[in-house]
């Protein structure tokens, strides 16, 4: 499977931003589908995730009610739709994907990151 992530860019202070990522190869191994991120110095976090029907997600509480992770299986694409952005969510955005129902953990394919810059 591999991954490849669109979307990122300098923006600022409330603005919005969408990534997506496309999927190819193997992709009916594929259940679970997932954004994370890493800031300069810190650890790389699961932001959200999301089951293969969609009908479950996951947020890390300091996006909660700001971004929203969707998917199209026909396209083999997720998305993050990112809103009211904030200079702590710069970071480096990875995409990830997995055979397993668990939305926190399981993660086994990724993609490149994309960097997504907010400023103040």
């Amino acid at each position: 499977v591999q991954l490849q992530a669109f979307g990122g860019g300098l923006v600022q202070a409330g603005d919005s931003l969408t990534l997506s990522c496309a999927a190819s190869g193997r992709t009916s191994s594929i259940y679970t589908m997932g954004w994370f991120r890493q800031a300069p110095g810190k650890e790389r976090e699961l932001v959200a995730g999301i089951s293969w029907g969609g009908s479950t997600t996951y947020y890390v509480d300091s996006v909660k009610g700001r971004f929203t992770i969707s998917r199209n299986n026909a396209k083999n694409t997720v998305y993050l739709q990112m809103n009211s952005l904030k200079p702590e969510d710069t970071a480096v955005y990875y995409c990830a994907a997995g055979p397993t129902r668990g939305l926190q953990s399981g993660y086994e394919h990724w993609g490149h990151g994309t960097q997504v810059t907010v400023s103040s």
